[in-house]
């Protein structure tokens, strides 16, 4: 700094040496005060780095967490739903197996129902039979007795 430009005042003027010291100084406080500005801001700029990435990182920790909660909320939802579906179709089989075992035994009944009405079919066809016979005998009986008393 000590070289002939900067010994001039900025109108081009030779100063005297006590100002030229008090020039060097207050460029040197200057200079010093500007370093310690630029130190300054560097450091809160690191600070507010530092700050914003602990902010970041903490955000980031809450999300994930907000998001687990959430999947959890739902996946309890959807699995008692899973677990109500199982059951249901459980209840579905067990349900078909028991109609099928109902149909087959209404079947069954009604096997055992036509077989009885044919039965009392039979049974009626067979009276009626038995009553025809009996007239028939009778009217046998009766022409036997006329021709006998005839002769």
């Amino acid at each position: 700094m000590n070289t002939p430009m900067s010994m001039l005042n900025p109108r081009g003027r030779v100063l005297p040496f006590s100002e030229k010291e008090r020039t060097e100084e207050e460029t040197e406080t200057l200079e010093s005060s500007l370093l310690q500005l630029i130190e300054d801001n560097r450091r809160s700029s690191l600070q507010l780095r530092e700050k914003t990435e602990r902010s970041r990182k903490e955000a980031i920790r809450h999300a994930a967490r907000t998001a687990d909660l959430l999947v959890k909320a739902v996946n309890g939802g959807v699995e008692e739903c899973f677990v109500n579906e199982k059951r249901i179709e459980a209840e579905i089989r067990s349900l078909a197996v028991t109609v099928a075992r109902f149909g087959k035994q209404t079947d069954q009944w009604l096997a055992a129902t036509h077989a009885v009405n044919s039965a009392v079919k039979e049974i009626g066809d067979f009276e009626n039979w038995m009553k025809t016979m009996e007239f028939d005998c009778k009217k046998i009986t009766a022409a036997i007795r006329n021709i006998h008393e005839d002769h």
